[in-house]
């Protein structure tokens, strides 16, 4: 009879390693089993994240941007209206302009008004198309300024073809001339696709030394033997005002106000005429002369307003250029008749004096910091602080007031040139900017 196994707990010696195997095959499983579904849950997790939003990272050269506009890329491209139309503060309000990441430091319409450009202190540079001011979404053209460059004023040349920034630098001032910045539509209302993106056609570098421009103004020269080229007026935070040509950005004179500290400096519509409102009571005017081929000659002065008992803190002419209307700290505005012969020594005129009667919570009256003409003459707009008001141009009679027209200091105001489309009407459109990172465009007040 054979001898019986030998065993181990009741287990043979055989039966010890098969049970092994088994409980190890049983481990495996398990643990793999349970990393396949971590793996799986990951690769889940990874197929359903959103994407990363892109980083606006400034390049130092040059960088042009057209976007299209949908309603559904409103958040994104964040070149929409203001999602709150509904919650207008004044009637005479049309449309908000969002999606400038910091103070918006100056703006300026085209020669047709269809196109506004404005300057941000986010370092980018952008072109609006209104088609329609009461449109829910806008055409838009973004330029990033080199590195380090920070737009301070901004105007057009060529009509609606090129847009000329100032901007400063840690060396000083810079001007950058960008061409090619009109979209024309191609039928249909849609817009023609572009061959290549706009590039800078000119820059000048310190072109006030150390100083920053302050304003910048430009206008087609049609007075007299002038060719109807843009020139450009830069005026700087000292005491110099130079003009350019907005086509070849070639220097054509210099003048210099010598009254301690510019204000602003501004052009005639008919490039006649310059004048600067400083830290004086005293304006002083300017004449362009140009020679027979249309080129600009000399820079000569030619008169000087006198009458304001306080600083003038901003100025405008006339569409006729034979008339500039002046702001004071004296609290008062001014009318003047400068067609005059001034080189027979004919002073230039006080025509009418009207009283500022913006008054502040505590009754004080209150200065304006800028004013602006609409195109046809009837109304003239006037800021302080974030109010906005509309006066007659004639009678000086205050028409409407926005008294928080902003949600901070208005920084800018500017006239569409023509009539452009505003609803089922057209008109002439106010813009505004300001420190709320806004611009805001409004309907214009019965003048009567």
């Amino acid at each position: 009879m054979p001898a019986p196994s030998p065993s181990i707990l009741g287990l043979s010696y055989l039966s010890i390693p098969v049970f092994s195997a088994v409980a190890g095959a049983v481990l495996v499983l398990f643990f793999f089993s349970k990393y396949f579904r971590l793996r799986k849950a990951e690769v889940a997790s990874i197929a359903v994240a959103p994407e990363p939003k892109p980083t606006n990272q400034k390049s130092s050269k040059h960088s042009v941007n057209w976007h299209g506009h949908k309603k559904s890329h409103a958040r994104s491209h964040l070149h929409v209206p203001d999602k709150d139309q509904n919650k207008r503060h004044h009637p005479l309000e049309a449309n908000t302009l969002k999606g400038h990441s910091d103070s918006v430091t100056a703006l300026c319409f085209s020669s047709d008004g269809h196109s506004l450009a404005t300057a941000c202190a986010d370092g980018v540079v952008r072109v609006f198309k209104l088609d329609d001011v009461s449109n829910k979404s806008f055409k838009l053209l973004r330029i990033n300024l080199p590195a380090g460059a920070h737009p301070a004023a901004i105007t057009f040349s060529d009509g609606a073809s090129t847009v000329v920034v100032a901007a400063q630098v840690l060396s000083g001032s810079s001007l950058y001339a960008y061409g090619d910045v009109s979209l024309k539509p191609a039928g249909e209302g849609h817009y023609q696709v572009r061959p290549s993106l706009p590039e800078a056609k000119w820059e000048h570098h310190k072109v006030h030394d150390q100083r920053s421009v302050i304003t910048l103004f430009g206008t087609k020269a049609s007075y007299g033997t002038a060719d109807r080229s843009t020139v450009i007026v830069s005026c700087s935070e000292g005491t110099d005002i130079k003009l350019w040509h907005g086509k070849t950005g070639k220097n054509l004179g210099a003048v210099n106000s010598n009254q301690l500290k510019n204000s602003m400096a501004t052009i005639s519509p008919n490039g006649r005429f310059l004048a600067a409102a400083a830290f004086t009571a005293d304006v002083k005017v300017w004449e362009v002369i140009y020679s027979k081929d249309g080129s600009v000659k000399e820079i000569l002065r030619a008169m000087q307003l006198k009458g304001h008992e306080s600083a003038v803190t901003w100025l405008c002419f006339t569409p006729d250029s034979e008339r500039i209307i002046t702001a004071s700290k004296d609290r008062s505005i001014r009318v003047w008749n400068i067609n005059v012969r001034y080189h027979l020594d004919e002073d230039p005129k006080t025509l009418k004096v009207f009283p500022i009667t913006l008054c502040d919570a505590k009754g004080s009256v209150l200065h304006y910091d800028r004013i602006s003409l609409s195109p046809d003459g009837r109304i003239l707009v006037a800021t302080h602080g974030s109010t906005l008001q509309w006066l007659c141009a004639e009678t000086g009679k205050v028409l409407d007031t926005a008294a928080s027209s902003h949600e901070g200091e208005i920084t800018g105001l500017a006239w569409s040139p023509q009539m452009i489309p505003l609803g089922g009407t057209l008109a002439f459109v106010l813009a505004t900017a300001g420190t709320d990172k806004k611009v805001k465009l409004w309907s214009p007040p019965d003048a009567r």
